[in-house]
């Protein structure tokens, strides 16, 4: 499978080359935004690693030409931890994914692996599970068609959590994505905001989507619908 990276960093870009083509991928590399977006439009890869900070063009700027041709190939975001706007705005503007450096390569080929097992679906405003509807523009959300008011947080968290329906997330992947940190170990900042999700969520509902998995982390679960 052709594998296209698009990262500045030459120390990154060629310990994951190297490291992809070890693993049986095809990969090409580039370092700048401009040549990134003309190899995504034109090329035919099976998945795209995206750094967001490039030159000439940022990342996002990429992502938002891919998916205005390609609603279907995935794209994971590479990001620093200090970029947390950007990875929410990211993976609104349609990224399949993120990885924060400096990261595990057997991390980002588990992430590999498992996007290109994983059909996609075209990129939309809207996300569904079972009964659940998620509207990223206007942050409306539904249960069984009635309308669940979040807070900015339970709304990405939420959003989040459907991005990746059935997949288990862990407790350092979601704190990534919502709250742009490395999870301290004794925060449970996480557990109360999954509590006052829940609550809402099963106002409309006695039926649980979000499933805890022990020693694991998290999983949504279609329910109703």
């Amino acid at each position: 499978m052709r594998v296209l990276l698009v990262e500045d960093e030459p120390a990154i870009a060629d310990f994951v080359e190297r490291s992809l083509a070890a693993a049986g991928y095809a990969v090409t590399c580039v370092s700048d935004g401009a040549d990134g977006e003309r190899e995504a439009l034109h090329g035919d890869y099976a998945l795209i690693l995206l750094d967001i900070m490039l030159p000439g063009k940022s990342g996002l700027a990429v992502l938002d030409a891919i998916r205005a041709r390609d609603q279907r190939t995935p794209v994971i975001l590479l990001t620093a931890k200090a970029e947390t706007e950007d990875k929410v705005v990211g993976l609104d503007r349609g990224a399949d994914d993120y990885i924060v450096k400096p990261f595990s390569i057997d991390e980002l080929l588990a992430r590999v692996r498992a996007h290109l097992r994983r059909p996609h679906q075209p990129a939309s405003d809207l996300l569904e599970a079972g009964d659940l509807r998620l509207h990223l523009t206007s942050r409306r959300v539904e249960r069984a068609g009635a309308e669940i008011r979040l807070t900015a947080r339970e709304f990405e968290l939420l959003a989040y959590l459907m991005r990746h329906p059935g997949q288990v997330l862990s407790r350092s992947q979601i704190l990534n994505a919502v709250w742009g940190y490395d999870h301290d170990p004794g925060t449970n900042v996480l557990e109360v905001y999954m509590s006052y999700l829940r609550t809402k969520l099963r106002a409309e509902s006695d039926e649980d989507p979000i499933e805890t998995v022990r020693n694991a982390g998290y999983r949504l679960v279609a329910t109703g619908g």
